[in-house]
């Protein structure tokens, strides 16, 4: 059976993207290609403990909830995060995707829900997005710009219009924590009503940086 490499698995509340606010499983995986500056789980790197898919099932069972994130690090960076995601979807759960925009999402099952993000330059690795991505997206995925500064908003908002984001599906701007304040961006947004949605990381209001939420 496939086994993947688990950095942890714990319960907490969805604190980005649609289902924002409601107890959910987040599966984190170890292993990320990417180093974005502002990155939050550099701890997920390496490390961590194999497990098989029916491992990982017994434990989100657990929790007994609707939702599961299955998150990174970059979780496509391991093959088996595929038989994961199929076999969430199988046992019932309504299940998200966060990834990193870097990795073909093409196999990634239609059920899933893709957050995906988009690299601004503040990041350090725009030049890692795969445009390919885009079109692979479904309507109800969501696209993720988390933004640094006004350079990053103005980057963020020419793709948005150059690319037709918004017909695409739900986009989504977030301030980079520590690093552009959430009023700003609100600001920007409304002054140039924009067709996005402005979020805010809810877990980092209630938690701050603190692993396993």
């Amino acid at each position: 059976m496939s086994a993947l490499r688990i950095s942890e698995i714990f319960h907490s509340l969805q604190g980005e993207s649609r289902p924002a606010g409601y107890p959910t499983a987040f599966v984190r995986l170890t292993g990320c290609p990417l180093r974005c500056v502002y990155c939050d789980t550099s701890y997920a790197f390496q490390g961590g403990t194999r497990q098989t898919v029916a491992e990982v099932l017994d434990q989100v069972r657990t929790f007994g909830v609707r939702y599961v994130c299955v998150t990174g690090g970059e979780p496509l960076a391991q093959p088996a995060c595929l038989a994961l995601l199929t076999a969430l979807c199988d046992a019932g759960y309504a299940v998200s995707l966060e990834t990193s925009g870097a990795l073909d999402i093409s196999a990634v099952d239609p059920r899933v829900t893709v957050v995906l993000d988009i690299k601004t330059p503040d990041s350090g690795e725009s030049e890692r997005n795969l445009w390919e991505n885009i079109p692979r997206l479904k309507r109800d995925d969501q696209i993720k710009f988390v933004i640094c500064s006004r350079s990053d908003y103005d980057w963020s908002k020419e793709v948005l219009a150059e690319r037709q984001l918004d017909s695409r599906c739900e986009v989504l701007f977030s301030p980079s924590w520590g690093q552009l304040a959430a009023r700003d961006l609100a600001e920007w947004v409304l002054a140039d009503q924009l067709p996005v949605r402005f979020q805010l990381q809810l877990h980092k209001y209630l938690w701050g940086d603190a692993p396993g939420h």
